[in-house]
């Protein structure tokens, strides 16, 4: 806590990106002689480019009106267990206590560079690898959640820690999660420096368990991106994401409950099964984010997690500035409009709960964002910023 208040007794520069977060705090222990200091690398495959013009299916026309599924409950977050607006209000009491708490991630001043530290967990997509078994990827999850978070600061991740807890220590099991989560490490080209094995009897039902993960990376001072420089005409760019990510899986399991399908049915017009499609890992955008970066003109980052496009595009921008998104602007896939479809879930409430096909947005000058759909990565021009405040939609 003292850290905190230090940090923000030195981030006046980056009262910009001060916006509320749903992290968690963190703690943790080295491993055992069984987990040792590891750097890894591995390079990943990187995408064709696609521009705004698409004809796969897009954001207005994937995401149907309300109404044409008027029978049925309609569901929400908050009715699924999980209230943003609750959680809003505790980061805003948290950061009165320590102030310069709630961008995507803490800045720690380190000599001419900021040490960006970043915190979270999987939430209850594990309960969905509960029941498909699907164990290996779910690491990749974990790592995912919050080197996405701290390269929004424009760091590169240095290391990552996990804290794995259960009742009942399964050694095979276990062994499968950690092998997800060197992988994660691997595509963010950071090394897995230790963690916390728990068993707690009877906390946990017998073959459950829960994650947590933090990462730590460090960006020169002069090379933060804090949002402070975004103005209006500034052009949104938006990164694909593989699918539901690792946030709303709590209204994503009620509507999965009301739909009467099985996670071993196929999802509806598709040929994956819904596990399949639900359990797809989350994108990792260190390398991608940093490469796009290295080039100039990148002003903001926002990593579209909980709160989806509504509460985290808003987070990077000054005060006055809003962002308009483009509708027909990027594919949205297919799990998107089973979810809505099959919950009877608003328009609204989808934009505030999942990522929509995006996982990540870059807030970049015209000449930037012209070169970065020129490039080979695959990246839509998804919106631009305007006066006002918050997102609205055309």
């Amino acid at each position: 806590m003292n850290a905190a208040t230090t940090v923000g007794a030195n981030l006046e520069a980056f009262k910009y990106a001060i916006r509320p977060s749903c992290q968690k705090p963190n703690t943790s222990s080295v491993y055992g002689s069984t987990h040792k200091f590891c750097c890894l690398s591995r390079r990943h495959t990187t995408l064709s480019l696609t521009s705004r013009k698409s004809k796969t299916k897009s954001f207005s026309s994937i995401v149907t009106c309300l109404s044409s599924y008027n029978q049925g409950e309609v569901l929400t977050y908050k009715d699924a267990g999980v209230d943003i607006d609750a959680g809003s209000e505790l980061v805003k009491r948290i950061a009165k206590m320590a102030p310069g708490i709630g961008g995507f991630g803490g800045l720690f001043p380190l000599g001419d560079s900021y040490l960006v530290a970043g915190t979270d967990g999987v939430g209850t997509k594990l309960k969905l690898a509960f029941e498909t078994g699907i164990h290996d990827t779910i690491g990749i999850d974990l790592v995912a959640m919050s080197v996405n978070d701290i390269i929004t600061s424009g760091a590169k991740p240095l290391f990552f820690l996990d804290y794995y807890a259960t009742s009942r220590l399964d050694v095979d099991l276990a062994e499968k999660v950690i092998k997800g989560i060197v992988d994660g490490c691997q595509q963010s080209d950071c090394a897995l420096l230790g963690g916390e094995t728990a068993e707690m009897p009877d906390f946990y039902a017998n073959g459950e368990y829960d994650l947590s993960g933090f990462a730590v990376g460090i960006v020169k001072k002069e090379l933060v991106i804090n949002g402070k420089d975004i103005s209006v005409g500034d052009v949104l760019i938006g990164l694909p994401s593989s699918g539901v990510h690792s946030n709303g899986f709590s209204l994503v399991r009620r509507v999965l409950a009301k739909s009467g399908l099985s996670l071993k049915d196929k999802l509806p017009g598709e040929s994956v099964t819904l596990g399949e499609a639900l359990m797809a890992p989350t994108v990792i955008y260190v390398k991608q984010v940093l490469d796009i970066i290295s080039k100039g003109g990148v002003k903001g980052i926002a990593h579209i997690t909980g709160g989806g496009f509504t509460d985290n595009i808003p987070r990077v921008f000054p005060e006055g500035l809003g962002a308009l998104i483009y509708n027909n602007s990027w594919p949205v896939p297919p799990v998107f409009n089973w979810i809505q479809k099959a919950g009877h879930i608003e328009d609204g409430e989808m934009k505030r709960t999942f990522n929509m096909g995006i996982g990540m947005v870059l807030v970049a000058s015209k000449e930037a964002a012209e070169r970065m759909l020129s490039e080979g990565e695959t990246a839509y021009r998804i919106g631009e910023v305007i006066s006002g405040d918050g997102v609205s939609y055309q």
